[in-house]
């Protein structure tokens, strides 16, 4: 489950690219409906993903490497090394660490633009408005 949010600076501009991230993503922004400002939207794009399992860490990577500028993953598991043939954000060196922790220590090598905000929480009725704004 996964959803996105645009999101403007205080004048209501948005973010713009790095020189790095615009080299970083060249090959993405010549692909047609995508360019620059393609790429701009992505930057400037908040998504969650609730969980950082099976489904969740492929697409915290995929989206990470597409620019997404804010990814917040919500997961108030820890790492196991049951899960280290699926679940591919994770290592054997961070069992037993928190999956959004870990999720975002990897995030954070793999592109360092990316803003990511672990919510170290399982989801509840009682807590999804709070954690979703």
């Amino acid at each position: 489950r996964i959803a996105l949010i645009m999101e403007c600076n205080e004048h209501g501009d948005l973010k713009q690219l790095a020189k790095d991230e615009y080299i970083r993503y060249t090959r993405q922004m010549i692909i047609p409906g995508i360019s620059l400002e393609g790429q701009l939207k992505l930057k400037n794009a908040k998504v969650l993903i609730v969980g950082g399992g099976g489904l969740g860490s492929p697409a915290a990577l995929y989206l990470a490497g597409a620019g997404i500028g804010t990814i917040g993953i919500v997961d108030g598991d820890t790492v196991d090394s049951s899960n280290l043939h699926r679940q591919v954000i994770h290592s054997s060196k961070r069992i037993g660490v928190n999956k959004a922790v870990s999720a975002q220590a990897t995030i954070n090598d793999f592109n360092e633009f990316i803003e990511v905000v672990p919510i170290q929480e399982h989801i509840t009725k009682e807590n999804i408005m709070e954690i979703v704004k």
